[in-house]
């Protein structure tokens, strides 16, 4: 929408009226902005400006500062966020997490994002629809690269095998958008002129020819210069200086659950070989609790970044260079050397790469993996307090049953083909028959040979008539493929009780406002019994909040209670079942009949 240079046909200021309209639009808009937030994006006693374009397209920007907001349509339905404006408020919006920061050459290049781009969690995609608002991350990086709006929801992206678009980019860093405001801001060092990276004061330190979590590039001695871990947990301008300070005097003393000062001076007291034993540790701690084998092969930076820097005991930083290796390479190639784990180089990306671990070396099966304290992270306590609520409030987990499809696979390990698995757990079972069977393709250890057994599991069915089944498939669309054959479930749970199970997905709640006799509006909630909320009881609860007339009635079909609310309060309540009641936004479908 901004790849291009294009003039605008005015620029004005906007009345009084109009910004608190504005405010208004926004905040019910985008449910989770909480009015700091929004203060800090719009300040109340800032001047704003709106431009137009001749594509009806509108900015509203502060006047002197940065855009923060458009409207595509022009009518205020169509309103996005600029990246300045999420900048602020990263939290606004769901995001995409992109494989790798090289990724993000695509995506500020003006490409839209497709669905092999992304970092699926191990517990699969949320829940979302067509046409939903979201921004795109990059790993180690909390500020976004751009927006736009979802092309399919995501049972649509699994029945199309998370193939194809997956976000229609409307704005993005380094666009028109983004040249036209003075300075050229950018978040952190991350973002480069032609590449978003980690943020080294987030992160990781790695050398600017490092390519980041999932690929990297340049020589040996960039690939692992600088791999100190200066996040925000571990930094020691945060150290508090009342913190007892404990020297520790063999690493096999070390507790990865202490708690130990988060003092920079602390790690100057490590020799060589101390340093050499914690990053054998947090190697080892890794390798046992959060490398699974359907990750291999790894480039050694997204080992070091995903896996190795997130075991190190709290408070202590890794630092790679005060190792007697002094490289990420080296270190590596040395733990190779015992015949624990197996790499080789990327000759075209010049980096070391993970391809195997021996789970029966003594060094691997003699230690024993520390359970970490439960921490609260920092960065959590960011989130509005609403929010936090809500997260205690409910707990839904998508989950999964073997169908006729894949139940020969879960025979084949001896698990029950009865019970109820999540994306991860489903995803951990067809690894385990792959392992079982040595299905890894040995000149090519990223794809998976597909025997009949596997292949009946995954496409029989599926594939077209007259089409050839595939003999091979990429190790990283194994789970996700699978988890797709199976039937989807769901559990509900509220305020501590008792779990429901109900099969099916997740149906979202349908709230819709429409006109009746004439210009009054009603607005009517359904679907709310999915999230365990009693239809009466949230009748009373609106009567109250809006001082209006509600009333319950009975669905068609006895197929549950829709609760009607005089007034048009489409988006009040929409944010108060997120406020609320926990109601994630993605479960939530709105419909306004009274636009035109």
């Amino acid at each position: 929408m901004f790849k291009k240079a294009v003039e605008a046909k005015s620029h004005q200021r906007l009345s009084g009226a109009d910004r608190k309209k504005l405010r208004r639009t926004v905040q019910n808009r985008f449910i989770l902005l909480t009015d700091d937030l929004l203060d800090s994006i719009l300040p109340p006693k800032v001047e704003i400006t709106v431009s137009k374009f001749q594509n009806r397209v509108l900015v509203y920007s502060i006047e002197g500062g940065c855009p923060m907001f458009f409207d595509i349509d022009g009518r205020g339905n169509e309103i996005f966020p600029t990246v300045f404006a999420l900048w602020e408020a990263p939290e606004m919006l769901p995001s995409f997490m992109l494989k790798g920061g090289e990724v993000s050459r695509y995506v500020i290049g003006g490409a839209d994002l497709m669905f092999p781009g992304i970092w699926i969690p191990a517990e699969g995609f949320p829940s979302f629809s067509a046409g939903e608002i979201w921004a795109v991350k990059v790993p180690g990086n909390l500020a976004p690269i751009a927006v736009g709006f979802t092309t399919m929801s995501s049972a649509e992206a699994l029945k199309a095998g998370l193939r194809g678009k997956a976000l229609r980019i409307t704005h993005y860093y380094r666009d028109f958008l983004w040249e036209s405001a003075e300075g050229h801001y950018v978040p952190n060092a991350g973002f480069m002129e032609d590449v978003v990276m980690e943020d080294p004061s987030y992160l990781v330190e790695i050398s600017d020819a490092s390519a980041g979590p999932q690929t990297s590039t340049g020589n040996e001695e960039d690939e692992s210069a600088d791999v100190n871990d200066t996040g925000p947990s571990t930094s020691h301008t945060d150290a508090k200086n009342d913190t007892e300070e404990h020297v520790v005097g063999s690493m096999n003393e070390l507790n990865l659950g202490d708690d130990v000062s988060a003092n920079y001076d602390k790690q100057n007291t490590l020799s060589p070989e101390e340093v050499d034993a914690l990053l054998d540790q947090c190697l080892l701690q890794a390798l046992h609790t959060t490398l699974k084998e359907k990750d291999l092969p790894i480039p050694g930076s997204t080992l070091w970044a995903n896996h190795v820097l997130p075991c190190r005991p709290p408070g202590l930083t890794l630092d790679i260079k005060k190792s007697s290796h002094k490289k990420l390479s080296k270190w590596l190639q040395s733990k190779a050397s015992t015949g624990m784990i197996a790499v080789k180089e990327d000759k075209h990306k010049k980096e070391i790469v993970l391809i195997s671990v021996n789970r029966k070396h003594p060094n691997y099966s003699s230690f024993k993996p520390e359970k970490k304290k439960a921490e609260i992270s920092e960065s959590s306590g960011e989130r509005s307090t609403a929010q936090a609520q809500s997260d205690k409030m409910l707990e839904i987990v998508e989950v999964y049953k073997p169908s006729i499809h894949n139940s020969a696979i879960f025979a084949s390990v001896g698990e029950d083909k009865g019970r109820l698995y999540t994306a991860s757990e489903a995803s951990d079972v067809v690894f385990k028959y792959i392992e079982k069977e040595n299905l890894v393709k040995p000149t090519n250890r990223s794809m998976v040979v597909l025997d009949p057994v596997l292949c009946d599991a995954l496409f029989k069915g599926a594939i077209k008539k007259g089409s050839a089944y595939p003999s091979e498939i990429h190790k990283k669309d194994v789970g996700s493929t699978f988890v797709g054959r199976m039937q989807p479930n769901h559990v509900v749970m509220r305020g501590g009780g008792e779990p429901v199970v109900r099969k099916g997905a997740v149906k979202p709640v349908q709230i819709m406002t429409e006109r009746r006799q004439g210009n009054k509006k009603v607005t009517k909630v359904s679907g709310i019994e999915t999230f365990l909320i009693d239809p009466d009881s949230f009748g009373s609860e609106l009567q109250k909040k809006f001082a209006c007339s509600t009333s319950v009635g009975e669905l068609p079909g006895k197929k549950g209670y829709e609760v009607l609310i005089q007034g048009g309060v489409i988006d009040d309540v929409a944010r108060y079942m997120v406020e609320h009641y926990g109601v994630p936004k993605r479960y939530i479908e709105v419909l306004d009949k009274t636009r035109k």
